[in-house]
């Protein structure tokens, strides 16, 4: 086959890793075979500048004779949630239907820091931040978030203020809404 030649798919998988440092990750697809590369470029095309492990993702595949890459995220979808997952404790009692029902907020991240698990974001038109904690950023589908990056938020006022209780891009909200 021609290095040219190429096939497109369109397949369902888990997000095996991803490092935005680095800037790509492998996806295993629910069909089995060979890992696919998933690379940075793509997945800012989609809105995002990260994705967390075992996040649900269905992507437009091109194999040539290199192997099989991710050429269009078309979904991402949190990771399942892990039982032993201890609860947020300023979410409350909020239910994943009580927080779907929540606006969107379009915001800006100000900054978030991996290691300490928490950052902040600013929502247009409002001066107070918004408290990010990592665990809703990683049951969002994110694994980190760079300053700058435009989010949408769904926020609740929690004990120390307004706290984001769920993210998604900016782009995939835009989409959401036509």
């Amino acid at each position: 086959m021609d290095e040219r030649e190429e096939t497109l798919d369109v397949l369902d998988g888990l997000v095996k890793w991803f490092d935005a440092s680095k800037g790509f990750g492998f996806i295993v697809a629910d069909t089995g075979g060979p890992d696919i590369l998933l690379h940075a470029n793509v997945l800012r095309n989609f809105g995002q500048g990260s994705v967390a492990d075992n996040a649900r993702i269905t992507v437009r595949v091109q194999r040539t004779q290199r192997g099989a890459q991710a050429t269009e995220i078309l979904s991402i979808s949190a990771p399942p949630p892990d039982e032993e997952r201890a609860p947020i404790e300023d979410l409350g009692d909020s239910d994943a239907e009580t927080i779907a029902a929540l606006p969107l907020e379009p915001a800006r991240v100000k900054w978030f820091d991996k290691g300490k698990g928490f950052g902040f974001a600013n929502s247009f038109g409002r001066p107070e931040d918004i408290f990010i904690h990592i665990e809703v950023l990683r049951r969002s589908g994110f694994a980190d978030l760079s300053p700058g990056e435009a989010v949408c938020v769904r926020v609740i006022e929690g004990k120390r203020g307004r706290m984001a209780a769920q993210i998604c891009s900016w782009e995939n909200a835009l989409k959401g809404r036509k």
